[in-house]
This record gives structure tokens, C-alpha cells and sequence, in this order.
């Protein structure tokens, strides 16, 4: 096997009953080429990032059973001493409610989500998950890319991507109930990483010049000093892999990605070990990206908040969030400069993701264990994100594309008519590193902030 390089530490996934948490590693491989429910073939000359290797950020399951049934966040701050949030909570706590009032539930957008293996049993798992909460049943599409395996439940890196597609295609639906999602698999090799980067972004160009996609959500990364060459100042390896983006961006397709799990720090190349100063991650520091962090909401059984967010550092994470080693500040960055410096800055905006305030979600690829589970992380940040992205497309009448010129131009407006609430306590400072503490407007912790989606959906469509 290549030399393991993670991204992100793995957000715990609570499994409720059980008294520890614990992380896994989960990585993926091939490249290919795109056919709906068909098995890819190699595409010639495709960059590699060698060795790198990428995991869900979501990743990591405990040995216990799930519950038959999710628990009120009262009873999960009583039983467990940690918050639970359920979809109707969210949406509640996101002023959703009053855009679903309007019919603007993200009918005709499509949003994609790129995840290795996925989940064999995501179509029923989803009906699960709708019943209990009223939510309007979908057909998930499934597109399969390179040599996708059979799915084995005894497969750490199977269940850990499995966690991540039910919590990424759950909570997208959620929030734009509506909205058509694919679903794209992938395949990963026994060599993780060697071309596990290529095979994804090779996805998500083909979905893109085929105009199946308007939002791409990614729930993974890599650290960026683990790519071949970054200690020596040489990032061709990283850089060789934006062509998708640079897709996106010229079909304006919006793309989305998790900041990170470890607060300033990320993991090192045996994926388990954390920098000992601070790094960032790549997707989320791609200038083409919009980085969502993670906030720690609140709430009380109703949705409503009883405190401020703040940025996520609880026990189990912290939101990812600092300056990228490789990219230049963006010009849309030109005004929180004196936060940033001369790099780009992440996060660009954050959703919830804290453990203590996990959301619930239903699983059952895992025989041994099915039933409601607790997760939490900026990979339920990024999926909340894109169906609101998907609202804003819908109401707007066309992708919106690229946001974040939009983002850091509306944050120039009262909170009142952006939409954009400013996080101002916390920090995401994790394991040995001091991170970055949030303040008043951008900051390296929470971004500009997380939002109020009944007017950030307006501002952002220009409706």
C-alpha cells in the first residue's frame, strides 16, 4: 500500500449508547471515466497526486448499536451530555421554514456529491430518515466511476465513506427537499491516493461538461504539505489537480468544501499524527472553492437558539480554518487582507459542526449497527451548504457559479440584508497548535460568519 497522507482527522461518529468516541482512516483510488450506473475505464495521461491520501472528514464509526429511534436534544443533553440536532431543528434554527413558504425548495437544481464506495443501502436509508422527519421523499441517483468494489460492511474504509454519503445525501436533501442529488461513487484502489484525487476530480469535470451538475459538495481533503513537492516550494502536484474547478468555474457550477476537522492543524502524511504548527488543506483552500467551516450551535428542542453560535471546538474538533501554503490571496479577499496576509484565507463561511450538537442521521449499510446515529463536522457543514446553494439557484432562475466574489460582496452590507451573521467567540485552536480566534468580521476561525438562510438566499440570488 502507498504511503498513507490524510487530510483530516476523523469526526467522530456517535453512535449513540456508547461511552467514547473513536476515529478511523478511510481513503480513496482510481481513475476513470464517467457513465451513469457504468463502471469507468482509465483515462490516459490523467494527473497523479501521489501518496496523498484523502478521507471523508466524517469518517470513523464506534462498535455499538444505533438506536431504533433519534432522542429530543433535551433527553441527548440528559442522557449523553452532548446537544443533538434533527433536520426540522436546522431548518427551524436557519429561517428555512419561511423560504419553503415560498416555494423555493430547490426544484430544478441538482446537486452532486463525490464520495468513494458510497452506500448500498442510501436509497432506503433516505426513506428512513424522511419518514421520521416529514421530509419529502427523492430518488438519489447513482453514478458509479472507476472500478467501484463490492461493498463490504467489515471494511473500515467502506463503512467510514458509507457514514459520509448518508450524512452528505441526508442533510443536502434536508435542506433543499426538492433538489435532485447524484450520488457519485468512486473506486479506490489497494495504492490509496495514487490516483484517488484524479478519479474524483475527474467525476465531477465529466458531470460538469455535461451540465448535470449546478453545486458539488466535497466532504474531504488533503492536507496540503503532504502533496510531493510542497516542502521544496513546488506545488505542481496540487495545482495539476484543479482542472475540475477550473470546469466549474466556466460553466458556473458552484463548488463547495469541507475546511477541516483539526482546527489550525491537519494531519500528517501516516494519517494519524497532526502537524505540530499550522497547515491547511486543499480543496477548501482552493481560491475556485468556498470553504465552509464549522459553528457550534444552540438550540433548544424546537430549533430555536438559547446562545450565539460560536466557532466549533468541542472535545471531539474543531473547524478547520487558517491560510493556504500555495495559493495567493484571491482578489475577493482584498478587503479582510489584514486578516489573511498575502494567502488565501479559510473558511469563507460556516454551518453547524459540532459533535456536542451532532446531527441525527439514519444508517443501515452496517448490519450490526443500524439505526439513528449522531455525526458531526464540517461534512455536515459543506452538505447543509449546497442545499442552500440549490434554494438560491432556484430562486435566482440560474447557477450562481462561483460565489465567493458574492460572499465577501454582500458582507459589505448590514447583516439585516446579507443574510450573513457575524461568529464572534471561539476559536479552533486543537491538539498542540494555537489556532485563530474569531472576532468581529472575518476571521480565520468561523470566515465571515454563518447566516440566516430566509434573507442569505435572497442577497445572494439578487431576489
Amino acid at each position: 500500500m502507498g504511503s498513507p497522507r490524510t487530510v483530516r482527522r476523523a469526526l467522530a461518529l456517535l453512535a449513540v449508547g456508547a461511552t467514547a468516541l473513536t476515529a478511523g482512516t478511510v481513503s480513496t483510488g482510481s481513475v476513470g471515466s464517467f457513465a451513469a450506473g457504468a463502471t469507468g475505464t482509465t483515462t490516459a495521461g490523467a494527473p497523479t497526486a501521489a501518496g496523498v491520501h484523502v478521507r471523508p472528514a466524517s469518517a470513523g464509526h464506534l462498535n455499538a448499536l444505533g438506536r431504533t429511534a433519534p432522542l429530543s436534544t433535551s433527553d441527548c443533553v440528559s442522557q449523553l451530555g452532548i446537544h443533538c440536532y434533527s433536520p426540522l431543528q436546522y431548518r427551524e434554527a436557519y429561517n428555512l421554514n419561511s423560504l419553503y413558504k415560498e416555494g423555493v425548495t430547490g426544484k430544478g437544481r441538482t446537486i452532486v456529491i463525490v464520495d468513494s464506495f458510497g452506500s448500498p443501502t442510501i436509497q432506503h436509508d433516505l426513506e428512513v430518515f424522511d419518514k421520521q422527519w416529514g421530509i419529502p421523499d427523492t430518488q438519489v441517483e447513482i453514478m458509479k466511476w472507476g472500478n467501484v468494489p463490492p461493498f463490504d460492511p467489515t471494511n473500515p474504509d467502506h463503512t467510514g465513506w458509507a457514514g459520509e454519503s448518508t450524512l452528505d445525501v441526508e442533510y443536502a436533501h434536508a435542506v433543499a427537499p426538492d433538489a435532485h442529488i447524484i450520488l457519485v461513487e468512486t473506486g479506490v484502489a489497494e495504492t490509496e491516493g495514487t490516483t484517488g484525487l484524479p478519479e474524483m476530480m475527474d467525476a465531477e469535470r465529466a458531470l460538469i461538461r455535461s451540465g448535470r451538475a449546478d453545486v458539488i459538495s466535497q466532504s474531504f481533503g488533503a492536507t496540503e504539505n503532504t502533496f510531493p513537492g510542497f516542502d521544496k516550494g513546488d506545488f505542481k502536484s496540487l495545482t495539476d489537480l484543479r482542472y475540475a474547478f477550473k470546469e466549474a468555474a466556466a460553466h458556473d457550477v458552484t463548488v463547495l468544501a469541507s475546511s477541516g476537522d483539526n482546527g489550525a492543524t491537519d494531519a500528517q502524511e501516516n494519517g494519524s499524527d497532526l502537524y505540530p504548527y499550522k497547515v491547511n488543506s486543499w480543496p477548501s483552500s482552493d481560491p475556485l472553492v468556498t470553504s465552509i467551516g464549522g459553528t457550534q450551535m444552540t438550540l433548544d428542542d424546537s430549533g430555536m437558539r438559547t446562545a450565539p453560535d460560536k466557532v466549533w471546538h468541542d472535545a471531539y474538533g474543531a473547524g478547520g480554518g487558517g491560510v493556504s501554503g500555495v495559493f495567493d490571496r484571491p482578489l475577493y479577499q482584498t478587503g479582510v487582507a489584514k486578516v489573511t496576509g498575502n494567502h488565501r484565507g479559510t473558511p469563507d463561511i460556516s454551518m453547524s459542526a459540532a459533535v456536542d450538537g451532532g446531527a441525527w442521521t439514519y444508517e443501515s449499510y452496517d448490519p450490526t449497527r443500524a439505526g439513528w446515529h449522531l455525526t458531526g463536522g464540517t461534512s455536515e457543514a459543506a452538505p447543509i451548504f449546497s442545499g442552500v446553494v440549490a434554494l438560491a439557484d432556484q430562486l435566482a432562475g440560474h447557477r450562481l457559479g462561483q460565489l465567493n466574489w458574492r460572499l465577501y460582496g454582500l458582507n459589505l452590507l448590514p447583516s439585516q440584508w446579507s443574510g450573513i451573521s457575524d461568529v464572534t467567540t471561539g476559536d479552533n485552536s486543537w491538539d498542540t497548535v494555537t489556532g485563530y480566534q474569531a472576532a468581529k468580521g472575518y476571521d480565520l476561525a468561523s470566515g465571515l460568519g454563518t447566516i440566516d438562510a430566509g434573507r442569505f438566499v435572497h442577497a445572494l440570488a439578487g431576489r
